[in-house]
């Protein structure tokens, strides 16, 4: 008995030592190679489970192993993923992660809201501007052109500051996502996307991650062509900031100053960014001006939890620039811009001359986040944001009989909103991880037009069907700053139409992950209500409501990876959305009644597939990527646009459009020397319209007229962006901190856009390559070396390549050659890009 008990004593002792011995204790601390500051957030996982944690704001982590001995993966945004063995409890020491072509910092807060790639373990079609790349090479552009390096992308400059666009995989940005630190910032009325309202993003942003097709995002959005994450500045690891001055073709000029406290004993961090730019454009008479800001308050009481409020804001003005023929453009240059009135009476001349449009608009953003680790396992991030949208568009209204300059009209487009994104993870097992969330979101956008500024008269007489016959003589101003606290609330102060409307989102969505070993998978679901309700305030005694409308939409996402081994992996994803038609394809153009909802537009159908191989080296990495995206049942409005003559126009929708986008895309990254690096890309699409499409028609009073007509689309060329792509880049270190730099892109198989039908088919654009160029110096200053003054360079369009940016119209060749250009017949409308174009700049940090 005495043997027996003493075996089972030993046996139990054995399995108790045998279970200790299966787990260890790694430990290490994570630092940058250049500043040797710690990492804080570095994930470091088991390899083949979901066991990990994170580096405390030390760099410092320490992770209980379920094995006696293996790998644990190291990865954090903006450095290269690395792998380290374990054998028993094993300190690592220090850690050091070389940077990369991802993110560059780390999002300290909302990092549960904000779906960056390199946060599942199943790849999708993504490329990554870092905030150094975004630093050097923004200059005065907007985000579409720093982006242009990226497969699929095309950025079109248009006329004015701001009024630039992007196309991604062939979809207008209209249809692709964009998110501030994961807040929905595309128009919840027709989803557009006014760059001159974001001039200050790229001042404030860490990074900037496009994610092509289906993407990451697990909020309801259900974008077409893909997501862009715009993740800025919050909470800085150390106190710090810079002072830049840059300078730039057609008197550019930005000041701009950042200042960061870094986090304090307490836990508490303050930042701040104060800017101002202007110019007179490169386009004639395209002059404007504005100012950038941003402040942050972070607060960190203990490890669990983290809190930051932010606001930003940039309020600008400029004038537009108008679109003329091709013919025209090439008679007077490609900077012609004839809309604009000389010899008005107004202080408010841009050259001489008073601009036929100009943009006032300042849209102040804020949002606080709230990221709580409840424990080991588990975490809940959540964001509160709103914004309120004040400003015009400014048209130039003139006597018919004379020609003469009477005021300047303003369509004003306000808007109140506000809303909430929360998200839970929670690490079930092993090897599998669950994230579950809400998105409600209230907007109220607020429409009329009413007087900005008096030029040959100092009062308009209108008149509406109730309040009769009545006189403005108050004009709104030119000041965007002002026009936050716009005080011209009353019908009796307004023109032409006065109308709100109430939108109203709420979703839920929800992802599964499985990842073991060389396996991993996912699948996503999202479902999400829209409410809409119109008010009248114009034409009738009491203000007329519309019938609220409810559309009900869904997504839903699965893919998987496999890992063949440390330098390849595969991985396929497929998706499927009902998205629920914009507000304005909802409405009849009627902007005077209550009558406007249209039951016949249905949801959107959406069917995407991908697949996808990366290769990780040393020396060279790429990602190859193939994809298939079926839109279906699309409404298009659109219209023939205002005559000033009889005041009228004349509008259509197509209904039932089909549009499949296909396409191969190739992106490779090359380190062939220590202080050389070479890119490149290459995107082959294909883009095609299905089928027939419905066309209705109305007049200026809402009413449809005419009958309904079926058009054939079927085989005819999507229009807007280039089919197929490509670029080379490359950045030499010639000495330490002394590079130059140059980027090389070509855009082939691009079609005009316009109303198509057989007998007036897309027309086929010539092709266009573009180079640019760009040298950096910083010099090392300071007792310590700790600051430095940094030099840029930027040459854009190096040989002044004339090319055909744009064109609206079906209009064929003619025969007789001289009225043609590059074989597109002259009286086609059109943009010519910028030619050459230059800045350079200055930073001192500290």
């Amino acid at each position: 008995m005495k043997n027996t008990i003493k075996f089972l004593f030993f046996a139990v002792t054995l399995m108790l030592s045998a279970n200790t011995m299966a787990q260890s204790i790694v430990t290490g601390t994570v630092l940058d190679p250049e500043t040797n500051e710690p990492l804080p957030g570095v994930n470091v996982i088991e390899v083949g489970t979901t066991n990990g944690v994170s580096t405390n704001f030390d760099g410092i982590f320490s992770l209980k192993s379920t094995s006696v001995d293996g790998k644990v993966a190291i990865s954090y945004v903006g450095y290269e993923k690395k792998t380290v063995s374990f054998n028993g409890n094993t300190s690592l020491g220090n850690i050091m992660l070389l940077s990369n072509n991802t993110l560059e910092e780390v999002v300290i807060t909302g990092s549960g809201i904000i779906d960056l790639a390199e946060d599942r373990n199943t790849p999708v079609a993504v490329s990554t501007i870092k905030a150094s790349e975004i630093r050097e090479k923004a200059g005065n552009w907007d985000l579409p052109e720093v982006l242009k390096s990226t497969p699929s992308v095309q950025n079109i400059k248009g006329g004015g500051f701001g009024e630039g666009s992007m196309f991604l995989r062939g979809f207008d940005q209209t249809n692709t996502a964009f998110l501030l630190n994961g807040q929905p910032i595309n128009g919840m009325e027709d989803g557009k996307m006014y760059w001159s309202n974001w001039s200050g993003v790229l001042d404030v942003a860490n990074a900037v991650q496009v994610q092509r097709g289906l993407g990451s995002s697990k909020l309801a959005i259900s974008s077409v062509g893909g997501t862009v994450n715009i993740v800025t500045k919050t909470i800085d690891r150390r106190e710090g900031g810079f002072v830049q001055q840059m300078v730039g073709n057609n008197d550019f000029t930005k000041t701009t100053a950042y200042y960061s406290t870094g986090v304090n004993e307490k836990g508490w961090s303050f930042a701040s960014l104060l800017g101002h730019w202007q110019g007179d454009g490169y386009v004639d008479y395209t002059a404007g001006q504005g100012q950038t800001y941003f402040f942050s308050v972070g607060y960190q009481p203990n490890e669990n939890h983290t809190l930051n409020f932010l606001i930003t804001g940039a309020p600008q003005w400029h004038a537009a620039a108008g679109r003329g023929s091709i013919g025209t453009f090439l008679e007077n240059g490609r900077r012609y811009n004839d809309w604009n009135e000389a010899g008005v009476n107004s202080p408010n001349l841009i050259g001489g001359r008073y601009p036929g449009g100009r943009n006032i608009y300042h849209k102040p953003v804020s949002n606080l986040t709230w990221d709580w680790t409840i424990n080991d396992k588990s975490e809940l991030s959540t964001v509160l944001y709103g914004s309120l949208g004040r400003g015009a568009f400014a048209s130039l209204i003139t006597d018919r009989n004379t020609g003469e300059a009477l005021y300047a009209r303003g369509s004003n487009n306000n808007h109140n909103w506000f809303g909430l994104v929360t998200n839970y993870s929670n690490k079930l097992s092993e090897t599998l991880s669950l994230n579950v969330g809400a998105d409600v979101r209230t907007y109220n956008g607020i429409h009329f037009r009413g007087v900005t500024e008096f030029l040959g008269q100092d009062s308009v007489n209108t008149g509406s069907t109730f309040l009769g016959d009545y006189t403005i003589n108050e004009a709104y101003g030119i000041n965007p700053w002002e026009m936050v606290f716009n005080t011209n609330t009353t019908a009796a102060d307004r023109m032409s139409y006065n109308y709100e409307e109430v939108i109203t989102y709420y979703g839920l969505f929800g992802q599964l992950e499985y990842s073991k070993d060389a396996i991993s998978a996912f699948f996503q679901g999202a479902i999400s209500n829209q409410d809409h309700l119109v008010t009248n305030e114009f034409n009738y005694e009491d203000s007329r409501e519309s019938e609220k409308v409810s559309n009900l939409g869904y997504n839903l996402k699965a893919g998987a990876a496999y890992a063949i081994n440390d330098s390849n992996k595969v991985f396929v994803n497929a998706g499927y959305y009902s998205r629920q038609p914009f507000h304005d394809n909802l409405l009849d153009n009627n902007r005077n009644s209550v009558d406007l909802i249209k039951p016949a537009v249905e949801n959107e159908k959406i069917t995407g597939l991908e697949a996808g191989y990366q290769f990780g080296g040393e020396m060279i990495s790429a990602n190859l990527n193939v994809y298939h995206t079926i839109w279906d049942n699309r409404t298009v409005p659109n219209s023939n646009g205002e005559n000033q003559e009889s005041a009228t126009y004349e509008a259509y929708q197509n209904q039932g459009q089909k549009q499949v986008h296909s396409g191969v895309e190739l992106e490779v990254f090359t380190r062939p020397m220590e202080n050389l690096r070479v890119n490149g890309f290459l995107s082959l699409g294909d883009w095609k319209y299905k089928g027939e499409v419905t066309r209705r028609t109305f007049n200026a009073d809402g009413v449809e007229i005419g009958e309904q007509e079926k058009i054939d689309i079927d085989g005819l060329n999507v229009g807007g962006a280039a089919k197929v792509t490509g670029g080379v880049n490359a950045n030499y270190e010639i000495l330490p901190r002394f590079s130059v730099d140059g980027a090389w892109n070509w855009y082939n198989d691009q079609h005009s856009e316009g109303p198509y039908g057989q007998d007036t088919p897309p027309l086929s654009l010539p092709s266009y390559q573009t180079v640019d160029a760009g040298v950096s110096f910083k010099a090392l200053v300071g007792k310590e070396k700790q600051n430095s003054i940094q030099f840029r360079v930027n040459i854009n369009n190096v040989f002044d390549e004339v090319y055909l940016e744009s064109v609206f119209g079906t209009e064929a060749a003619s025969s007789d050659p001289s009225q043609n250009y590059k074989g597109i017949n002259k009286d086609n409308n059109g943009r010519f890009g910028y030619g050459r174009t230059w800045n350079t700049s200055v930073r001192f940090n500290f």
